[in-house]
Order: C-alpha cells, then structure tokens, then sequence
C-alpha cells in the first residue's frame, strides 16, 4: 500500500493570483472547464455553465447564510483580542454559549468588552479553540457589532460591500462562519437560464466551519481529524436526486461542501424512502475515493495542501487537476475566495 501525503498536494500559488476583492459585477468571472477523462481544458466565463448541463440534470446549491463572525473585544488591560465564532452543531445548547477561535492570549474566567457587551471566557479548549459566554445572544451581538469574516489571505479589512458579496444571492440560514466560495458569483439570472433549459435548482444546508478551513497539520493524509459540520438536506432535495439518477440524468455540486454533504449522506439518498436528512458530515475525500452521487464539480481554485484540493483531486484525478491549475496561473486567474472557478465534469 502506498501512503499518501499532504505533501503530495501542493502547488506553486503566486500571490499575485489570490483575488483580493469580487468581480466588480458579481458573475462576471472566468470558467475555466475540465473533462476528467480525456484531461482537455476550455476556457469560459461563469454564466456559461448552463452550457454543460441538459434537462432533467440537477444543480445542488448551499443556502448557508455567513454570520458576521469576527468581534473584538478589549481585555481589563485594555488589550485587544479577536474572536471568531465558528459553528454549532445542530440545535445549540444556548444562543448565549458559543466556541470561536481566537487570537491574542485568553485566559479562563476572564471577560472581554465588545462593544459595551461582556463576554466571558468559560473554557479554553484546544487548536486555538475557547467557549464563550454573554448575557446577550451571540448571533445577534454578531450582527451589530460583528465584521464579515474575511479569509486572512486577503490581508484586508472588510467593507460594507463584502457584507453584500462574502454571500450568495440565495443564502438562507444563518450559520456559516465562511462562505460557500464557489457559488458567490453564481445569479439570479443564471439559475434562471437554468431552469429554462429543464435543468433543476435544488437547495441542502451545511454551515461551514472548521471541517472546511482548519489547517493540516500532519503530512499524513490518515492523521488529519476532518471536523463535523451540521447539515440539512430537504426532502426536496432528495427526491430531485433520486428522480434523476433513476432517469440516467446528472448531479452537478456546487462547491466542496455540497459535494461533501451529498456523499457524506449518500447511502440515505440513495437506498432509502425519501425524506429530509440532517445530522454532521465528517468526511474527508482524497485521491481513491468513489463519488456515489455528485456527477459534475462546480469549484472554485484552492490553496495548496488543503482538504478542499485534495477532494477537488480526487473528483478530477490529481495529474488533471495540477495541469488544469498550471494553465490557470500562466493564463492570469484568480484564485481563492473571490476568485474564478473551474467546472469539472
């Protein structure tokens, strides 16, 4: 047997590359389009995915809805520490109990000033982890006086116009502490231009968090801990899926966590009656894994060594991905969050 690495799944990403900022009208980004068998490249701009989908095909979309996760508050020293709120899992114990990471030291027992609200340190937990605690709900604390939570290669602040565009145009329920990336440029007017042609708009939930940014910290594909994230699929949903495998028509995933839910609740999809499935996705997919339900990959481009490439190689095949990926920089893509995407089909 072969062992794989981490290491193994890493690229060259000059820095230049990492989209600083969306597209100045949002859907107007590059497409560039993978055929995973024979391994050829086209190059497209986004809207015109619907070019690649027939009739009776189903795109899965994820109406997650990013909550303003970044606060700062000020220690008695008058320090300031940063705390990000990651997700909950399922039904939450208490609005006014909390996990976030931080950033600065934290002690346990201590209170931080947000804005005016006090916030408690109950538990400091591990990778950078403390449960919080605050007479208020922290939701709501988040929405007025939180920030959009801006991955830290951006190396800015964010604006009143990431508010609007570190989300989709369909986000639905709160709960996201990163957006559904590969979806952001994704419109009104394309699902529209979807629908026309017979192909079928369905929705499932997963909060993204942790299972989706944590860092790898071992090289070892088989050490790294893929974190829960909760999820919900409507009954909808899965009967779409079910009608179009019955009827030989595709699945297409928009984005990692889409593909992730689906295959984590396949065997539900798939064997059983339909109904609504929820419950927290742990999988970790890399090269070698068989995809059950998800037929085609709507994704943006991703950072070396990261969980969300090594499912995005395993979709692909890795050689075809690297290429692909080879091609985009030498051809000026963005990459990363507010970047262009690739369709792999």
């Amino acid at each position: 047997m072969v062992l794989m690495k981490i290491s193994d799944y890493d690229y060259s990403l000059p820095e230049e590359r990492i989209a600083q900022f969306p597209p100045e009208v949002r859907g107007q980004s590059r497409l560039l389009v993978l055929h995973k068998q024979s391994g050829t490249i086209q190059h497209r701009s986004y809207q015109g995915v619907a070019e690649y989908l027939d009739a009776g095909d189903v795109v899965v979309l994820n109406n997650t809805k990013v909550i303003k996760a970044r606060l700062i508050g000020t220690n008695s020293a008058g320090r300031q520490r940063e705390l990000l709120l990651i997700e909950t899992h399922g039904h939450a114990p208490s609005h006014n109990i909390r996990n976030c990471l931080y950033r600065g030291k934290l002690h346990e027992g201590e209170t931080l000033d947000v804005k005016g609200t006090k916030v408690y340190i109950r538990k400091i937990l591990s990778n950078g982890i403390a449960e919080i605690e605050s007479g208020e709900d922290l939701l709501a604390l988040a929405d007025h006086t939180g920030t959009v939570p801006l991955p830290p290669y951006m190396k800015r602040q964010a604006t009143e116009k990431d508010i609007e565009r570190y989300q989709t145009v369909f986000a639905k329920k709160a709960g996201s502490v990163a957006a559904p990336t590969a979806s952001l440029n994704f419109t009104d007017q394309l699902q529209d231009k979807l629908k026309a042609k017979g192909v079928k708009v369905v929705y499932l939930t997963l909060h993204v968090g942790l299972g989706t940014f944590l860092p790898i910290r071992s090289d070892k594909v088989e050490d790294h801990e893929m974190h829960s994230e909760y999820y919900e699929i409507p009954q909808t949903t899965v009967v779409a899926i079910k009608e179009a495998r019955h009827s030989g028509h595709r699945i297409c995933a928009v984005g990692t966590t889409v593909t992730r839910t689906l295959e984590y609740a396949a065997q539900e999809i798939l064997q059983h009656d339909p109904s609504a499935l929820s419950g927290e996705a742990d999988i970790f997919m890399y090269p070698g894994y068989q995809f059950k339900v998800v037929d085609m990959l709507l994704t943006n481009f991703h950072a070396p060594r990261t969980t969300v490439l090594m499912l995005a190689a395993a979709f692909a095949g890795w050689e075809n991905l690297r290429h692909a990926y080879e091609e985009a920089i030498a051809k000026e893509y963005n990459f990363l969050s507010y970047g262009d995407s690739m369709l792999i089909y």
